[in-house]
């Protein structure tokens, strides 16, 4: 196969791939997030900043996901 060739389908792959833990990670944590809320309303507000934190390491992966995609086509995809 052709290199850039290679490359796209190398960067699709890395893109659908790299956002699909993710995805299910955030929405496993919000899940757990909204179901503790629930229980203990009084907790909502200590919990909050430990979840934006988290949620934001979540997506930081999704993130250097696009990064190995971006370096894959635009320096091998040439």
């Amino acid at each position: 196969m052709e290199p850039k060739l290679m490359a796209f389908l190398a960067a699709g792959l890395c893109m659908g791939l790299g956002a699909i833990g993710p995805g299910m990670g955030m929405g496993n944590a919000v899940g757990k997030a909204l179901e503790a809320i629930g229980r203990n309303p009084e907790s909502s507000k200590t919990m909050g900043g430990t979840f934006y934190v988290g949620l934001a390491f979540i997506e930081s992966i999704s993130i250097y996901a696009l990064v190995i995609a971006l370096v894959l086509l635009f320096v091998f995809g040439k």
